[in-house]
């Protein structure tokens, strides 16, 4: 649905985004995770055709943005959660949708149906006849979402979508797209709450300025765990383990750490090595009460790639 190559953006002197290459297949939900001025606010104009690109190119929908015979189609392909709103404030909520939806020429009865749809879903049908300008921030951030969609777009982009929102309005947004993504809609998304990508995507993107890694959540945990090396599981044994048991050990890892009744096991493989350790143990006389593998956690990954990566 999305590819881009080498994409870079430059504002005069200053590199907003730098060299940035990904794909992102229909059906996915990509993140982009990144501080703020990390390029992706940058990166979402480029490839929604609101900016042009300095150099590099890229495609949506097999659509080149450099071209701009094309800038139409992609808009018709695409729907657009920006970081302000920009709603009609005199207008009321239905107005507003139904606006956007003869923009894209959507027919009256597909238009009428799709309004009810997405304003049910978030929660605001009741409130379709009130003006905008009434809404609180997080009411018009969700009238914002229910605009993108009118359309029924192929590509759906959301800037930061529950920034600033209060608790209960952003968790109703999360549970929203994560209705979207049952629906296997493609969904771009620009985030730089670490919980709200962990949830939602099914791949992410660290940017900063320049895209520094990409992979599944659990990818990325485990690249920081130990990449090609060892990681280590924790047994947790009902008392301290005897030499029998340690012994048993030896033939499966490199480094055994004991503390007390805790076992730290180096190992390769823990999903499928795990299985041999138990199995080790129980035959020696031990008597587990846990097992789990130790892991660096999204926040680790996402720091220490933010820092080494550079950029602003």
């Amino acid at each position: 649905m999305i590819e881009a190559n080498d994409l870079t953006k430059r504002f005069g002197g200053l590199t907003a985004v730098d060299s940035v290459s990904f794909s992102v297949g229909a059906g996915e939900v990509f993140g982009f995770l990144g501080p703020n001025g990390a390029g992706k606010t940058t990166t979402v104009r480029m490839l929604s055709c609101l900016i042009s690109k300095t150099s590099g190119d890229a495609k949506i929908g097999g659509y080149d943005i450099g071209d701009e015979s094309n800038h139409l189609k992609i808009r018709k392909l695409i729907g657009l959660v920006p970081d302000n709103v920009g709603l009609y404030d005199e207008l009321s909520a239905y107005e507003n949708l139904d606006f956007y939806g003869k923009l894209y020429d959507c027919a009256p009865a597909k238009r009428k149906e799709n309004i009810e749809r997405f304003l049910t879903m978030l929660g605001l049908w009741e409130k379709r006849d009130a003006a905008a300008g009434t809404f609180s921030k997080g009411m018009k951030q969700k009238l914002a979402i229910a605009r993108a969609l009118v359309h029924e777009p192929e590509l759906l982009f959301m800037d930061e979508p529950t920034a600033n929102l209060d608790p209960e309005s952003a968790k109703t947004v999360r549970d929203f797209i994560l209705e979207l993504k049952k629906e296997k809609k493609t969904i771009f998304l620009n985030t730089h709450n670490l919980d709200e990508a962990q949830r939602i995507c099914d791949r992410i993107g660290i940017l900063n300025t320049k895209l520094v890694a990409t992979g599944t959540p659990q990818e990325l945990e485990r690249a920081l765990s130990g990449g090609g090396g060892a990681r280590q599981t924790v047994v947790l044994l009902q008392e301290p383990p005897t030499d029998a048991m340690l012994a048993a050990l030896g033939p499966l890892s490199s480094s055994v750490k004991q503390e007390g009744n805790r076992l730290t096991i180096d190992l390769k493989d823990p999903e499928r090595e795990n299985s041999l350790v138990v199995d080790a143990l129980v035959k020696a006389g031990g008597h587990i009460q846990s097992v789990t593998i130790a892991s660096a956690s999204l926040e680790d990954v996402y720091l220490k790639l933010v820092r080494e990566g550079g950029g602003g």
